[in-house]
């Protein structure tokens, strides 16, 4: 049985990837913030020393967004966002790459997200990190290839989870739907699947790619 690592697996996004993973029959880790705490150094050091043994797939979701313009983004937002958006996937991945090329096989996908694709004002920290979390995907498939390790990249758009139900209302949720060429926001499940193929080993020759899941809103 394959063992996955999925951060930030507790809801929207992430939860939807966990059940289909486990419906598919892997093995799934999702650490709650006790176990992992992804704000903190220490923290990611000890869960990859307790997991000596790593995982065959590993899902990068978990990610923080605070919004504001970049002459009023403060300080601790800026350190905590690059640390759990891109510093603590780094290191997780720096821990556990070398069993995955000890065993010559593995899948990686980092979460990144529509707004490293196209912007929006508000987003700055955000995006750097999204941007810089496929710079990592792009190094790693290079790194990684020879030793049947698959990394890529899945963006998704507006997502009808229940973080976004909570931060919008029916007339919020109606105009951003009205933007999207399909004319809908995704559900979780649809982006599950999407990292599922990515993560699995039914994707047997894609590595390097920023699959970007968002019913043609950026392609406009």
């Amino acid at each position: 049985m394959y063992s996955v690592l999925v951060t930030g697996g507790s809801k929207g996004i992430g939860k939807a990837i966990c059940e289909l993973f486990r419906e598919k029959g892997y093995e799934v880790r999702s650490p709650g913030r006790s176990e992992l705490d992804l704000a903190s150094r220490g923290s990611v050091a000890a869960f990859i020393k307790k997991n000596k043994e790593g995982f065959d797939v590993i899902i990068n979701n978990a990610g923080i967004n605070p919004i504001n313009l970049i002459e009023k983004t403060e300080e601790k937002d800026i350190e905590e966002t690059m640390m759990v958006n891109l510093i603590a996937p780094l290191l997780l991945l720096r821990g556990f790459a070398g069993k995955m090329k000890e065993r010559k096989t593995g899948r990686i996908v980092n979460i990144g997200s529509i707004w490293s694709a196209v912007s929006k004002p508000g987003r700055s920290v955000y995006s750097a990190t999204k941007h810089g979390i496929h710079g990592l995907t792009m190094t790693l498939a290079l790194e990684l290839a020879p030793f049947g390790i698959l990394v890529n990249t899945v963006s998704p758009g507006f997502t009808l989870t229940d973080l976004t139900k909570q931060n919008n209302s029916p007339e919020d949720i109606a105009k951003i739907e009205k933007m999207i060429p399909i004319c809908r926001m995704a559900e979780p499940s649809e982006m599950a699947k999407a990292v599922f193929f990515f993560g699995s080993y039914e994707n047997t020759y894609i590595t390097g790619q920023n699959i970007v899941v968002d019913g043609g809103y950026s392609i406009q």
